[in-house]
């Protein structure tokens, strides 16, 4: 067992339980089956709003308040509460369709926009009113000041107001478009209006950044009542899916006492098996979970995520050997999906077993191919080559992992033994320089971070004391 090796296995904590996982913080939820859903009934309202379906990256974050948003580029965020309040798939794509007018429209864009043109109306406000004050009309100056910070600020609630309508219309017309029903828009909407009442410490995050009234609900109404799809139930095989990924997610965020109470044992569906999958895992009730997974499989064998789930449980519980041929049999049935090719790389090279290990590196290599982002995979890949030898690809390797988590100053560090351990100008060295580059301006921009927020404490702690 090389050095390598030994210090990668003793400093990295794994994060993985079951299929879904956490990262950064345990706040991004990943998980193979959710992931692939959310793009399939996505992606047809992204085509009707003229993206690009591969450049929307959605990621589903570990929070159960009811919320979604977007952020530069083309990113939505999606709470795992937000899944879990729709009754059905339509709601839950009428908040999808509403979110992707933020992008298409330019919404952030033009909220810049909006804050400068509301920040001149601010800034020209105060200069007006220090003149008057200096003139000798203190409370004319006063005044000024304060009808231009009114002014400024209904300037922008105006604008923001005006592009959660606009919104509202696209996302009906994307859904038409995608022959989405849009009485799902309006079904979500209207029960979190009902939330508008209570004080903000108590409303969920959606509300407040996305204020409803009756006005907007009403246009709403006029445009999804002229679609030739209105009053069409969800579509039934998307709405079996999204129950499944509910139940998915109420498993494991929920305590089993919940799940098991919310998915008795009469109901034999395959989402409440999939809820007590979860439910007896959390509750170390081993043989139970296999059960319900040995039952999911029957229910359908060739559904490559029941394999998963069934893989897991064996691996966690301890029964790597067993696993091997499970997950075997889930990358057989989904060869494109890379978190499930990485938990069948886990599973090999936890063994310690040489002839595995050399196995697992190309199935390792070709998920980290198809998901730059998948730190799993990386740290994986690491372990293996650190095992057979492979010092510097194993350097990489973690400062891939590194770096793809956002941690630039341990990317740095590994990055420098990479560079040390490939010939100049190889493919390999000049990843590792572009990591290296990349990661010490990100350090440095930290360390000058963490430098002024020492500075402000002390003199915080200064003035506390004098």
């Amino acid at each position: 067992m090389s050095k390598a090796f030994k210090q990668i296995t003793t400093s990295i904590l794994l994060l993985l339980v079951l299929p879904f996982s956490a990262a950064k913080a345990q706040s991004i939820l990943r998980d193979a089956e959710t992931e692939d859903f959310l793009h399939e009934v996505s992606d047809p309202i992204f085509i009707a709003a003229g993206l690009n379906p591969s450049s929307v990256h959605l990621y589903l974050l570990h929070d159960n308040s009811i919320n979604a948003f977007v952020t530069g580029g083309q990113n939505i965020f999606i709470h795992s509460g937000l899944i879990l309040e729709a009754n059905n798939v339509n709601e839950f794509l009428g908040v999808m369709a509403h979110e992707t007018c933020h992008i298409a429209c330019g919404h952030r864009v033009r909220t810049a926009s909006a804050l400068g043109t509301a920040g001149t109306t601010s800034i020209l406000s105060m200069v007006l009113g220090a003149a008057a004050i200096l003139a000798g009309g203190a409370d004319a100056g006063m005044g000024i000041m304060m009808a231009g910070q009114s002014m400024a600020q209904g300037q922008f609630l105006a604008y923001s107001r005006g592009q959660e309508s606009e919104a509202d219309l696209a996302g009906a017309r994307y859904l038409q478009e995608a022959g989405i029903p849009g009485e799902g828009m309006i079904a979500f909407f209207e029960k979190l209006r009902d939330q508008e009442i209570l004080a903000q410490v108590r409303q969920d995050p959606y509300v407040r950044s996305h204020p409803l009234n009756r006005t907007r609900i009403m246009q709403l109404q006029e445009v999804v009542g002229d679609s030739p799809y209105a009053g069409q139930p969800p579509n039934p095989d998307m709405n079996e899916k999204f129950n499944r990924l509910k139940a998915k997610l109420a498993g494991y965020l929920f305590e089993p006492r919940r799940t098991l109470r919310d998915y008795p044992l009469s109901d034999t569906s395959a989402s409440a098996r999939y809820a007590r999958v979860y439910a007896y895992h959390k509750a170390l009730e081993w043989d139970a979970a296999l059960s319900e997974a040995d039952a999911l499989i029957a229910m359908e064998p060739n559904n490559p995520y029941f394999y998963e789930i069934k893989g897991q449980i064996l691996f966690e519980n301890g029964r790597v050997e067993q696993s091997l041929p499970v997950f075997k049999q889930a990358v057989a049935l989904a060869p494109r999906q890379p978190l499930i090719a990485t938990a069948l790389g886990q599973a090999m090279v936890s063994t310690e077993d040489e002839k595995l290990m050399a196995d697992a590196i190309p199935i390792l290599e070709a998920a980290t191919r198809q998901d730059r982002n998948n730190s799993f995979a990386w740290f994986n890949l690491a372990k293996a080559y650190a095992w057979m030898g492979r010092e510097a690809e194993a350097s990489l390797a973690t400062a891939e992992r590194f770096y793809s988590g956002g941690s630039p100053m341990q990317a740095v560090m590994h990055a420098q033994r990479a560079m040390e351990g490939f010939d100049e100008g190889t493919p390999e060295w000049l990843r590792a320089q572009d990591i290296l580059y990349v990661s010490q301006e990100a350090a440095e921009k930290f360390r000058r971070q963490q430098e002024r927020q020492r500075r402000q404490q002390d003199r915080q702690r200064l003035q506390e004391f004098e």
